[in-house]
């Protein structure tokens, strides 16, 4: 069973010049090659003393342990090329499978399993770790790329109450891929839980003065890579010029690839609001490629498009009724405990959970189908070599208003549609459809915002007012058909369904009044000089 913790860490290595004097060689273990051990590039006792910086009292020194860690990755490097670490380690107290998942620069989210899968045994990457790098690897095997062996010297560093603020590591790094060697020095720095972050910029201030530096390198693996003469990943397509309307398209839509990706992992651990990320990643990518189909052929992109909405259905089963659920315990709350009649928390308990016993699974066979590697192998595909036409070489300032200013009109056409119908169903229905048209338009200028700044950010605050407001009304029609459902099953079991009327009844009064104020909402969010200011 993988456990996990968020790692928060700096790295340090001696500015030229400024290493210290060799210390002891370190042993490897049995197996490395003859001649070849970690060697400590500086004396630890050339680390200057940390007593007295912000908060730190006392260090400790935990004396010296050798880790040996083998690395894997696909052939062509793709965890390395996203900051992801994958290694079997030997040695110290943590030995074991991590993994290491990028969350900010020098924040990690490290993912622990135990040496022996008992499932594929020793050498076998884990199934549990092998699945949260399954958006990068898709097809590929992960295999051992590089042994990296390193003689760590362990310093505690405490405040005045002898608690435990950081971890101050000198390692001494042998990396060893194929026949390529690479040995360096570096400083580590990593926070205890519950440390304040700010005590690594005093670190950093006061390891500047004594001649170390941040390190250049993200992890070890990348520096074990550049340093043996990995090949760097490949070059994307052909680029368009900068400052091109394909340029600034191509990075947005580049930028939801990768949160696409980088919250896979985040979905199969369940962490917060993740699953509304990734669905948000695949409903922008849909967008840009409709609005901005002067520069991308769409020929191209709606089949991809159409693929991108199935993986937002299939994952959105289980969010959207977490989402529906706590709205509806929220409405519960708020009633009077004498408007509570029947056991009515246990009656939504159980309808909650009859409905979600298989929404999780369901996401988890799309992330683990065939079509969700293809769908991610050909994302990648278009955005390497995108299928771009000839608007995409004009400038960024003369194309992409008018992508914004078209879903802008298809938005205002879908409002004054839906206003101009008689309560009930079907304007229901119409105002659906025109807070999908919100979204749209404010993802469309929200692609646009590195471009044209101010006018398009100004634009997508329009639409998202709007977007907004319908997205209640639109939760309020959801929560309507799932409380008359649940009075149904309460009257089966000879429960009270007094309660479940009632906040049918609220909820009808609350989506009446969103709808009375729609109209000067709307007219808000139509201002002329929005739009104006694009052309």
């Amino acid at each position: 069973m993988a456990d996990s913790k968020r790692e928060i860490e700096r790295k340090f290595e001696f500015a030229p010049g400024k290493a210290g004097k060799p210390g002891k060689d370190a042993k490897p273990r049995k197996g490395a090659k003859a001649g070849k051990r970690a060697k400590s590039g500086a004396d630890p006792a050339r680390v200057p003393d940390l007593t007295g910086t912000a908060g730190i009292a006392e260090t400790r020194d935990r004396g010296t342990v050798l880790l040996d860690a083998v690395y894997y990755d696909t052939t062509d490097h793709r965890l390395a090329a996203g900051g992801v670490t994958l290694r079997r380690r030997t040695g110290g107290e943590d030995a074991g499978w991590h993994l290491k998942l990028p969350v900010s620069p020098g924040v990690r989210d490290e993912v622990h399993a135990p040496l022996t899968d008992p499932e594929g045994g020793s050498d076998a990457v884990p199934g549990a770790l092998a699945a949260l790098v399954r958006s990068r690897t898709r097809r590929q095997p992960l295999e051992p790329q590089v042994r990296l062996v390193t003689s760590r010297d362990v310093v505690h560093l405490l405040d005045a109450e002898g608690q435990l603020l950081a971890e101050l590591a000198t390692d001494a790094v042998l990396a060893e891929r194929g026949t390529a060697t690479a040995e360096w020095t570096e400083v580590e720095v990593e926070l205890a839980d519950g440390t304040d972050p700010a005590l690594l910029d005093a670190v950093e201030k006061t390891f500047g003065e004594a001649g170390l530096k941040v390190s250049d390198a993200p992890s070890k693996l990348a520096r074990a890579l550049a340093d043996t003469g990995a090949a760097p990943p490949a070059p994307p397509g052909t680029e368009p010029a900068d400052g091109s309307a394909g340029a600034h398209v191509l990075a947005y839509l580049r930028a939801q690839r990768d949160t696409l990706v980088a919250q896979d992992p985040a979905v199969r651990r369940d962490l917060p609001d993740s699953v509304h990320q990734m669905r948000v990643a695949t409903r922008r990518l849909r967008s840009a490629f409709k609005s901005y189909g002067k520069v991308l052929d769409r020929e191209v992109t709606d089949p991809l498009g159409e693929q991108l909405r199935r993986l937002a259905a299939e994952l959105g089963v289980d969010r959207d009724q977490e989402v529906l659920a706590r709205r509806l315990r929220s409405r519960l709350d708020e009633l009077p405990a004498d408007l509570r009649l029947g056991p009515v928390t246990d009656r939504l308990r159980t309808w909650d959970t009859e409905r979600r016993r298989a929404s999780r699974d369901q996401a988890f066979a799309a992330l683990d189908s065939a079509w969700y590697a293809g769908l991610l192998d050909t994302l990648d595909a278009v955005l390497a070599d995108p299928p771009l036409l000839k608007a995409a070489a004009r400038p960024a300032e003369s194309v992409l208003p008018e992508g914004i200013l078209h879903d802008d009109e298809r938005l205002a056409g879908r409002v004054e549609h839906a206003l101009a119908m008689e309560p009930g169903k079907d304007r229901d229905v119409a105002l659906h459809g025109a807070r999908k048209a919100a979204k749209r338009a404010r993802y469309a200028a929200d692609a646009a915002r590195a471009a044209l700044g101010k006018p398009a950010k100004r634009m997508s605050k329009a639409a998202q007012s709007v977007q907004t407001l319908l997205g209640e009304h639109q939760d309020s029609v959801v929560s309507r058909e799932a409380l008359r459902a649940i009075a149904a099953q309460a009257a089966g079991a000879s429960e009270a369904s007094f309660t479940w009327g009632l906040l049918y009844a609220r909820e009808e009064a609350y989506a009446e009044r969103l709808e009375r104020e729609l109209p000067d909402v709307w007219a808000e969010a139509r201002d002329p000089k929005l739009r104006s200011a694009l052309k």
